[in-house]
């Protein structure tokens, strides 16, 4: 495209310059030929106007100039549309405040345009040099608003990416954080409870027969909470998907308790007015509490406590436990339950504190907000 423009650009100063001067009469003076070359030499900068419009207009204009006061010969009236060009591709060049100035020079050159072609109208040298000049300048804000708007248009999907980034970020982190939660419970309780049942399987087989049963409730609790978080990552609309409620909390007591744990637990308020989201985070606190508990204090009291606010405009959770009655479970967590815990909970807009109690066990705290 580039080739063909510039092949209809040298023709344009071949028909309206060389050609009518050769019909005209080619001059026979050094100031008439002087006269041809610098028009005919100004219409080829125009060559330029693409890649360097300020150099392509500035030469254009100024060897149109030169021609009129150094030549003296005849000048085809077709050749004033390369003035009209070179002022339309001068204002392409500037843009802001030197626009300003560089149209103030456009408008200072007419003085000797007027008088070295000897047109002897204003009106015919404005209307060859002003409609053009605006013409070039609408065009240049034009493209500068395109450019200003595909740069908008990238930055907007720069932006896209980013965010796409953190929520896939987000997103991992909390799949992370149940998956945790579900089978760091279950094997906490399995390891807890076959370490028992091994020492009970001669001198004991009932209790030893009863460690096996809550090992197999636990594999199976698992495999259902698991399918419970596939079903939900995999967009299913059914309500049991959403998250387990408060009224889980008993049925993980009752299992904590059949694993070796003295545990109570004592709701204060309406749990029912909770919102789901809020429930299954004060759920997954106590959860995570009790498999601590579990790893590291076997055979100590928790006391668990869940104040729903009157007002409905929270939830607090309290879950305590003594230091430890015997040795740990050999299973060692990762460390990321809690950390996990904490940060999903300053995302509902709560807060989360855990750390020694005053008689030498642990205690977590949760703050949630209400609906």
């Amino acid at each position: 495209m580039r080739v063909l423009e510039r092949i209809g650009i040298a023709l344009a100063v071949l028909l309206l310059v060389v050609l009518p001067t050769a019909l005209h009469g080619w001059p026979t003076t050094v100031r008439g030929n002087l006269l041809t070359l610098l028009v005919t030499a100004g219409g080829l900068a125009l060559l330029w106007w693409r890649s360097q419009p300020r150099v392509a207009a500035v030469v254009a204009i100024g060897l149109f100039l030169s021609g009129l006061a150094l030549g003296d010969g005849w000048f085809p009236d077709t050749g004033v549309a390369l003035f009209a060009v070179a002022y339309a591709v001068l204002a392409l060049g500037w843009s802001g405040r030197a626009a300003w100035l560089v149209a103030a020079c456009a408008l200072a050159s007419l003085v000797p345009l007027y008088y070295l072609a000897q047109i002897n109208s204003w009106v015919a040298v404005l209307m060859f040099t002003v409609p053009p000049y605006a013409a070039g300048t609408a065009l240049r804000l034009r493209q500068e608003t395109a450019d200003q708007l595909a740069l908008r248009a990238q930055e907007l999907e720069d932006e896209r990416e980013l965010f796409s980034a953190i929520a896939l970020r987000h997103e991992r982190a909390r799949i992370a954080s149940e998956l945790h939660d579900i089978v760091g419970h279950a094997i906490s309780v399995m390891v807890v409870q076959a370490a028992a049942g091994q020492r009970l399987v001669d001198a004991d087989p009932d209790r030893a027969r009863q460690a096996f049963v809550a090992i197999s409730e636990s594999a199976r609790q698992g495999t259902k909470d698991l399918e419970r978080l596939v079903e939900l990552l995999g967009g299913t609309p059914d309500d049991h998907v959403v998250g387990p409620d408060l009224a889980l909390v008993d049925e993980v007591v009752s299992r904590a308790e059949r694993s070796g744990l003295d545990v109570t637990c004592r709701f204060e308020g309406d749990r029912d007015r909770i919102p789901r989201p809020v429930a299954h985070l004060a759920f997954r606190v106590v959860q995570e509490s009790l498999t601590n508990a579990l790893r590291y204090a076997p055979g100590a009291e928790v006391r668990i406590v869940i104040t729903v606010d009157e007002m409905g405009r929270g939830l607090a959770v309290r879950v305590e436990n003594d230091s430890a009655a015997g040795p740990g479970a050999s299973v060692v967590g990762t460390g990321r339950g809690l950390l996990g815990l904490r940060e999903r909970v300053h995302r509902l807009g709560g807060n989360l504190t855990a750390g020694a109690s005053s008689t030498g066990g642990w205690v977590v705290e949760a703050r949630l907000p209400g609906p």
